[in-house]
């Protein structure tokens, strides 16, 4: 979601992996989705736009802010096509609607007429959204990451209560080896450093499934996913004052550290005091399993292939070879040996301690 309402999508990858989607009939891109589709798609589903679009600063998906007669603006997302299956984008709606009942400041999709969230025209499903303004969170001022820390746990205690029936979860084989085998089997990688890179990210899922192994048997649950910094928005007004979490378009199930180790960053000193000060808030509404400290390097090492493998699956779309035009060159590739390697390393370190 971007600072109105959405961010890029980074976290995401191939649908074959995410579900088996057959539409035949439908459209396999966004080629076909024009601004007359979007407000014909709308006046379809009797909202009455006024004519303003904004397209908004999503990659994975097609968002637009639309100003609407005698309503507020609203925003509607178009999915992308061959991606989630009907079932996994209504789990996803299921989820942070049961956040917005226990009042956790979350934006839920709206409900038709039929009391669907999910909607449909030309083939392309979508949703429409309330309008959520704010800001980026001011990390520096005292208590921010304590109060975000709090209403993770609340999303975390909420998570946890039922688990996805159709959406993947995140570890070693989905996000770690299909990830590999796609940028593999695809030729992306020049042959003069393919060996090396396939060479260096085995050496890293092996580091990753030690890791787990310390870990031990953690507990999966219902995940934001994709919990970075630009899916926060502080506003300072309204009923929730305070962190909203919006896009949970990456939602699955996985360990409660993908929703936190990706608040962190900095020097190790600075990450210590960071994951201390979310899990003082976090603590207060769900418990915390320290063995998962163990997974902070090796969920970011994961991230990395699939990260890579993301850009890939989708190369051929145009808006990704404008927004990414480093992406695929020689160079992209040797950085990433280098990043590897530097996993590597770190994951042979003691893990951060709470």
């Amino acid at each position: 979601m971007s600072s109105n309402i959405l961010t890029p999508d980074h976290n995401l990858f191939d649908h074959k992996s995410d579900g088996d989607i057959n539409r035949q009939a439908n459209p396999i891109d966004f080629s076909s989705l024009s601004p007359d589709c979007v407000f014909d798609a709308m006046h379809a589903q009797g909202l009455h736009c006024d004519g303003r679009l904004l397209a908004l600063n999503s990659y994975e998906n097609r968002v637009y802010q639309l100003g609407m007669d005698d309503a507020p603006p609203v925003v509607v997302k178009f999915y992308r096509p061959l991606r989630w299956s009907d079932d996994q984008i209504r789990e996803e709606h299921q989820f942070v609607t049961q956040l917005a009942i226990a009042e956790i400041p979350v934006v839920p999709a709206l409900l038709d007429l039929n009391g669907e969230s999910l909607r449909e025209f030309a083939g392309f499903r979508f949703a429409v959204f309330e309008r959520q303004g704010g800001r980026a969170p001011e990390l520096d001022r005292a208590g921010t990451l304590e109060w975000i820390g709090r209403f993770l746990g609340r999303i975390h205690a909420v998570g946890a209560r039922e688990s996805y029936q159709s959406r993947p979860a995140i570890n070693q084989q989905t996000y770690g080896e299909a990830s590999l085998d796609y940028v593999l089997q695809h030729d992306f990688i020049p042959m003069d450093i393919v060996h090396a890179y396939e060479a260096t990210a085995r050496m890293m899922l092996s580091a990753v499934s030690n890791a787990y192994q310390q870990a031990g048997d953690v507990q999966n649950l219902r995940l934001h996913g994709d919990c970075h910094m630009g899916n926060v928005l502080w506003t300072d007004v309204g009923a929730h004052p305070g962190p909203h979490f919006v896009d949970f378009d990456d939602s699955r199930m996985g360990p409660a550290m993908q929703d936190l180790w990706m608040l962190l960053s900095g020097s190790r000193h600075e990450m210590q005091e960071q994951l201390c000060d979310i899990l003082f808030g976090y603590e207060d509404f769900h418990s915390f399993d320290a063995a998962e400290l163990h997974l902070i390097e090796a969920l970011r090492s994961l991230r990395l292939l699939h990260y890579s493998a993301w850009l890939a699956q989708r190369w051929n779309d145009p808006a990704f070879k404008q927004a990414f035009p480093w992406f695929n060159t020689q160079r992209y590739w040797q950085d990433r040996i280098l990043e590897m390697r530097e996993q590597i390393a770190l994951m042979d370190e003691a893990p951060l301690r709470v």
